[in-house]
Order: structure tokens, then C-alpha cells, then sequence
């Protein structure tokens, strides 16, 4: 199927109309960092944090806390705000094909095991300070670099 932007859907994820809004939230526990891996495009197979995307009337906190509770089943409360990402992904014509900001959160495991689930696959409780040979989404070293100071000074 050929997509113009003039035929973009709004609500679509592949070939949006605008930049869609996502939260992420790095969730630590023991001094380590809950990672899991993507099952879908893009940055399928790589090591991220959960998260996804804000419904509309959501605050972008509560948003973070469902989707780590969705896509893991962990509770946790947030700490601070760890800044935005983007994602941006241009397909062979130079179309973007994803197109995400992403607000970025701190959090505290308080409970529940994480597990894999459709969206999150093999889960990683890591050292934000030994993640060499770590299939990591662009730009999640910095992130956790940030996180873990954010969450020494709360």
C-alpha cells in the first residue's frame, strides 16, 4: 500500500499526520534499571524502557504509571521528570514513517514481578552503569545516565 502524506491518518502510528505523544519511564529498583525488549517496530529487539503512548485526558505521569503497568505489570511512584526523547524514522523515499516525542520519566519500583507480555518482551533488570554488549535503543544510555542522578537527589 502506497501512503502520501496527503492520505496520512491521524491516529495512524505508521506514516502519522503529526508527531505523536509517548511517555517512557525508567523504573529503578536496588540500584538497577527495568529494561525490556521491543516486539515491535521500531527498534524491534531492542532494550528499551516500557512505555507508550498518552490517551487523550491522561496526564503524562499517569500515563507513564499504566504503561509500566500494562506492558510489565509493575507498580511504581514517579520521582521526576527525566526530560523528552524523539524517535523519528524515514523510510527509503525520505517519508517519516514514525515519528514519537516522548516524555520521559523516574520512577520507584514499590511492587509486582515484571513480566514479558505482547508489547514487552524479555525483561533486564540492569546497572545503568555496565550496559556495554546491550542491544540499547538510541539515545537510552544518556537517559538512564540523567535517571539514576534524578533519582540520587530525591
Amino acid at each position: 500500500m502506497t501512503v502520501s502524506m496527503g492520505d496520512a491518518n491521524p491516529n495512524s502510528r505508521l506514516y502519522p499526520a503529526r508527531p505523536l505523544l509517548a511517555v517512557s519511564v525508567a523504573c529503578f529498583r536496588d540500584g538497577k534499571v527495568l529494561l525490556a525488549t521491543r516486539t515491535r517496530p521500531p527498534a524491534k529487539g531492542a532494550l528499551t524502557l516500557p512505555g507508550g503512548l498518552v490517551e487523550p485526558g491522561e496526564h503524562l505521569t499517569e500515563a507513564a504509571l499504566r504503561e509500566l503497568r500494562e506492558e510489565v505489570g509493575a507498580e511504581a511512584e514517579i520521582v521526576g521528570f527525566n526530560g523528552h526523547a524523539e524517535r523519528i524514522e524515514r523510510d527509503g523515499d525520505g517519508r517519516t514513517k514514525h515519528h514519537y516525542v516522548i516524555a520521559s520519566f523516574v520512577a520507584r519500583w514499590v511492587a509486582g514481578e515484571p513480566k514479558p507480555g505482547p508489547e514487552a518482551g524479555e525483561i533486564v533488570w540492569a546497572d545503568p552503569n555496565a550496559l556495554d554488549g546491550l542491544p540499547l535503543t538510541d539515545g537510552l544510555r544518556a537517559l538512564l545516565r540523567r535517571g539514576a542522578g534524578i533519582l540520587e537527589s530525591a
